[in-house]
């Protein structure tokens, strides 16, 4: 479950002169509860920050201490994380460990979380380098676009005209185009048809059979056979508004260093990227000979080089993995931390358990967010003229609800609320077309009402998420 609180200015310290009270402090605008965790990950972050500030020698040999989060599902181990990673402009994945045992003995590779963290980097790079650029690129783009409106004055052939004569034509075209320009701005002219020069790759038709997963052909065949992929141009015709985004993306891609993207990519996803595994729980165990189990202390036993430093082979070259920090997260309900390969549990030294979410916590997520539940279904009901409004004792209500169903049948923490918000609002949902004008309250006896079946009903499996 995702728990945003209001979007505030950002700390005023950059990443680097962050303490862990003030990456704490970020971290609780957006989920609630956790002290621990946050703590936790805080710590972590800082120590990346020193890190920087040593000698390459030393830096070296500082491994990032990797964390296991213990908590129920629905309580913000994901979010955390995640929060963490945007607050420190890093990387970031989330893969679930379960993932890598989905079909008999053999999953997917367990190197492709790598390869995927390379392939999210490179995008984040890629998209700083385009805010760079994204002024030039307009820029070119437009005078493109002027000169296919009105092509440029054409050589003069025969007979010569005088300076004047020319010095005039000039004038009378510059005019002209800034008379262009500023339609082109205002947007009069989106609607005209001009031709642009579009370039298509040409792809020959060929099949390549071998015996590795298709992950592990990192092989770049462009490069293996220069000439084989041409590019081709061909005349569209386009409106203006079409025209100008097609040119200003053509302009990005020939002013941004793609080499340099991916060099800056590679290093940024080894030295802060961040990989959170989820539901690590699902492979603990030992192996018993028969069954699913088989697989778990197999797959454990291919994470432990990823986890404890490796290089792997991706498109962009050899990706080190050294200094990735690695969160992992499960509920722990049936296996406990102790019952992973002792291998694995050495490369997370720091354990948190994140504790389960608490009524006034549930009150805390239903109205102050941004994008809490109650302010969404009030924009929604609004877009058909229903105006909602929410009394005080109605949400303490829900989140008390929220505690019961949740001790009664599976706890599956804030996404409880989600379940009981769809419940209450259904009927208004439904008949929302026919109620325009409308404003109805949402009181403590409406969410009784509404709720004493599914509260009753000791049978809440089709209620569970």
């Amino acid at each position: 479950m995702v728990f945003y609180l209001p979007e505030s200015v950002e700390a005023a310290a950059g990443y680097d002169e962050l303490t862990p009270r003030q990456i704490v402090t970020e971290l609780d605008k957006h989920v609630v509860g956790q002290a621990a965790a946050k703590r936790s990950v805080a710590v972590a972050l800082r120590n990346r920050i020193r890190r920087q500030k040593l000698s390459q020698e030393l830096a070296e040999e500082i491994l990032p201490k990797n964390i296991i989060m213990i908590g129920p599902t629905g309580v913000g181990k994901t979010e955390i994380a995640r929060r963490l990673a945007r607050l420190a402009n890093s990387p970031f994945l989330k893969v679930e460990a379960s993932r890598f045992t989905e079909v008999g003995y053999v999953g997917r590779d367990v190197e492709s979380m790598i390869r995927d963290l390379v392939e999210i980097s490179i995008d984040m790079v890629r998209e700083e380098k385009l805010e760079e650029v994204a002024e030039k690129a307009e820029q070119n783009a437009e005078e493109r676009l002027l000169d296919l409106l009105l092509p440029p004055l054409p050589p003069v052939r025969g007979e010569k005209p005088g300076a004047e004569e020319e010095e005039r034509q000039r004038e009378q075209y510059q005019r002209t185009r800034e008379k262009l320009r500023a339609q082109l701005r205002e947007g009069k002219l989106d609607e005209r048809q001009v031709e642009v020069e579009t370039r298509e790759r040409s792809f020959p038709a060929f099949e390549i059979i071998s015996s590795q997963g298709i992950e592990e052909m990192d092989i770049n065949i462009k490069d293996m056979i220069p000439g084989l992929f041409g590019q081709r141009t061909k005349k569209r015709r386009m409106r203006v508004n079409e025209a100008m985004d097609y040119l200003v993306q053509e302009e990005e891609n020939r002013l941004i260093d793609m080499d340099q993207v991916t060099r800056s990519a590679v290093e940024r996803a080894e030295q802060s990227g961040i990989i959170f595994v989820d539901e690590i729980d699902k492979i603990a165990g030992r192996e018993r000979g028969h069954g699913p189990d088989v697989s778990r202390e197999g797959v454990q036993r291919d994470i432990l080089p990823i986890v404890e430093g490796t290089t792997v082979n991706t498109r962009y070259g050899m990706v080190r993995t050294d200094h990735i920090l690695f969160i992992a997260a499960g509920a722990f309900h049936v296996s406990k931390p102790s019952d992973l390969i002792p291998e694995l549990q050495g490369r997370f030294p720091i354990r948190v358990e994140l504790e389960a979410l608490s009524e006034t916590d549930f009150v805390r997520i239903l109205t102050e967010p941004e994008t809490a539940l109650t302010k969404q279904y009030t924009a929604l009901l609004g877009t058909e003229g229903v105006t909602l409004r929410f009394a005080p004792e109605a949400v303490a209500e829900l989140a008390c609800l929220a505690v019961e169903v949740n001790s009664r049948t599976e706890n599956i923490g804030a996404r409880r609320l989600a379940t009981l918000m769809e419940r209450l609002l259904e009927e208004v949902s439904f008949q929302a077309p026919d109620m325009a004008g409308v404003e109805l309250a949402i009181d403590v006896a409406y969410v009784r009402a509404a709720l004493a079946d599914l509260v009753k009903n000791e049978d809440l499996s089709r209620y569970v998420l």
